[in-house]
């Protein structure tokens, strides 16, 4: 066996197992709801991506991770269909709150009944004073 072929093969030992992984956060604190999709279809190499997940009903908090993964199997499926089938594991993992915060985030607060002026007024504090400080700027009601 020549040396190229032997790292040819050595390489495919290392790369066949490998998995394709990919994880998605939005900064909300996650809650025990998980939903798993283990064989999502995608097609022609993913050209042609899986169908979106519904989770609206499941995670009314919103979500806080979404993770992709191509797994050994997922990749073994796709190799025998020639790329044509091309299945990936989908899990979400559901918010247990709706809202994500940056610790030191300014912060403009709007009373319980303001006037419609009041409220674009806070609108335009907070653009303003994103604008200057090049971050984000909290309005709460």
């Amino acid at each position: 066996m020549s040396r190229s072929l032997k790292l040819l093969a050595a390489g495919l030992l290392i790369a066949l197992p490998a998995c394709y992984h990919a994880v998605i956060e939005t900064g909300l604190p996650a809650s025990a709801t998980v939903i798993e999709k283990g064989f999502a279809s995608g097609w022609i190499y993913g050209l042609v991506p899986p169908s979106p997940i519904s989770t609206m009903a499941q995670c009314p908090s919103g979500v806080s991770k979404v993770e992709t993964q191509l797994s050994f199997v997922n990749q073994l499926v796709q190799f025998l269909t020639l790329g044509i089938y091309t299945p990936m594991a989908i899990k979400v993992t559901c918010a247990s709150s709706g809202r994500s915060a940056i610790p030191g985030a300014p912060e403009i607060k709007v009373g319980d009944g303001a006037s419609p002026e009041a409220i674009i007024d806070a609108f335009r504090r907070a653009a303003d004073a994103a604008v200057e400080t090049h971050g984000p700027v909290y309005v709460r009601f």
